[in-house]
């Protein structure tokens, strides 16, 4: 259960000036870099990471959660705007929102998006602090079995999810399993796939490459597009909005708030699927359907609030049972590792104060954009007059300068380089990159539990199916491959049909 006491002494800390600074910074920071067409919150955490190592844990933490909330709220700016996604998520935010700046209604949509990302944040942040206590101490029943089988239901959702190409993301999860496999085994201790190289014994540096992978590969991309920014030619005019604006919107809130924390919980589905889902079941219980894509208020909250409301579901399978939910909850974790704090049940047992700091780190972060944002949504809209020929210098340097500082080695720089350019040739050819993050991650985490219950049950492998936590996951494992499968068919069948009747 929430202990208050310690939640209430997590505020205290986070409160404190240089933690307070670090997730208003951190928030000015996600909003800039959200609002940016082609920037992520995933990138941001990636390339912030090797900064905060110099941090406390707290203050670093505090830093990169509100990084995450004010990223993702972040691209409904520029969508709103210029009608370009800041961010992955922000696409059904263009729907309504552009459509509203086009009636001279821009800072109307702009105070809604805020408000309704900001009410969807705390709604999220409130039942991570709720139910992870929760789900931590029933995860303490676990053992190998279970947590191989976590894994392997990880991995299996983690395929399905990846868009019109099962297959694409089933390489790319391969990919990642076998970037997992080199270094040292963890059970024997033997090096493997490390051709003689000392660099690669420990691994393949994580931070490095996720740096690579997200920020040095979104550079590479950039050079290839290049242009100078659209501008800003929309009015912005009253930005918070009045009382009775939020209030006739509040079933569509709560629905949305509901559909977020829910589809952020399911591992690699994220903002993107909650704004979706939220958005066309507020448009099928409207009045007025018709009226959705044509500048609808409702359509600019439902999206935004879906948004935010998934952060806390994305975090709390992260922080509980140790899996990722998605590409920036993976890299939060390595972010946690690196400060010497490993996510899953123990860390509730071994230090439930750092636990609580992040609950109220991740409330405050949604206070903090929902403020900033309010106050500050005009500033932030130059940022998208800025030429792209300045920006993409930046990015690549401290790409380079963060990949290097994590450990002083230059091994790591070559790391990020060549991990650059295998994101950048990924993206290019449309191969989901999140799938070999979260299969790098997993795919330890089941190897190292699988061999643990062979030696549990002395090699028979009936261990998975005479405990019933491990079966039970085992099936939800089988049934997400066999609807990976029939998806990839029935898509095959589409593609098949459509070229017929080209001919």
């Amino acid at each position: 259960m929430l202990d208050l006491n310690l939640l209430f002494q997590g505020f205290a800390t986070v409160l404190s000036g240089p933690n307070l600074l670090a997730i208003v910074l951190g928030t000015i920071g996600g909003i800039i870099v959200g609002a940016l067409p082609g920037l992520t919150a995933t990138m941001a955490i990636a390339l912030l990471i090797p900064f905060t190592f110099s941090m406390g844990p707290t203050t670093g933490i505090c830093m990169l959660l509100a990084v995450y909330t004010a990223g993702i709220y972040g691209g409904g700016i520029a969508s709103i705007l210029i009608r370009t996604p800041g961010t992955p998520a922000a696409v059904v935010t263009v729907l309504d929102g552009y459509p509203m700046a086009q009636k001279g209604l821009a800072g109307q949509a702009l105070g809604l998006a805020t408000v309704g990302s900001g009410l969807g944040g705390l709604f999220s942040a409130i039942c991570l602090a709720l139910f992870a206590p929760i789900l931590a101490a029933f995860a303490l029943r676990f053992s190998a079995p279970e947590y191989c089988a976590l894994a392997i239901l990880g991995l299996a959702v983690t395929v399905t999810m990846t868009g019109r190409s099962p297959l694409k993301g089933a390489v790319s999860a391969t990919a990642g399993l076998l970037i997992a496999m080199v270094g040292l085994d963890p059970i024997g201790g033997f090096p493997r796939f490390t051709f003689g190289s000392t660099e690669l014994v420990g691994g393949i540096s994580f931070v490095p490459m996720l740096i690579g992978l997200f920020s040095l590969s979104e550079a590479f991309r950039q050079v290839e597009i290049i242009e100078k920014a659209e501008q800003v030619t929309a009015k912005i005019g009253r930005v918070v909005p009045r009382l009775a604006e939020i209030v006739v919107h509040k079933w569509v809130v709560l629905r949305a708030c509901l559909i977020g924390i829910t589809v952020g919980v399911m591992p690699s589905m994220g903002p993107e699927t909650a704004a979706f889902m939220s958005y066309s079941e507020t448009k099928r219980t409207a009045e007025n359907p018709e009226d959705f894509g044509k500048g609808e208020p409702a359509g600019v909250v439902a999206a935004q609030t879906a948004e935010n409301a998934s952060t806390g579901g994305d975090v709390l399978p992260m922080i509980t049972l140790g899996v990722p939910g998605d590409a920036a909850t993976a890299v939060l974790m390595g972010a946690l590792t690196i400060h010497s704090l490993e996510p899953g049940p123990l860390l509730f047992r071994d230090h439930p104060d750092v636990v609580h700091q992040i609950f109220a780190g991740m409330i405050v972060a949604n206070l903090s954009f929902l403020f900033i944002g309010l106050l500050g949504a005009r500033y932030f809209a130059k940022v998208l007059n800025v030429d792209r020929r300045l920006l993409v210098p930046a990015i690549f340097l401290f790409s380079l300068i963060g990949a290097y500082a994590l450990n002083n080695n230059p091994s790591d720089v070559w790391v990020c380089l060549i991990f650059g350019f295998i994101g950048y040739l990924m993206q290019r050819y449309d191969f989901p990159v999140s799938p070999m993050v979260l299969a790098q991650i997993l795919g330890a985490m089941a190897e190292s539990n699988f061999r643990r219950s062979l030696a549990m049950s002395q090699g028979d492998l009936m261990i998975f199916i005479t405990r019933p936590i491990a079966a039970c996951i085992l099936i939800l494992a089988v049934l997400a491959a066999v609807s990976a499968i029939r998806r990839s068919l029935a898509l095959s069948r589409q593609i098949a049909a459509a070229e017929a009747a080209a001919k």
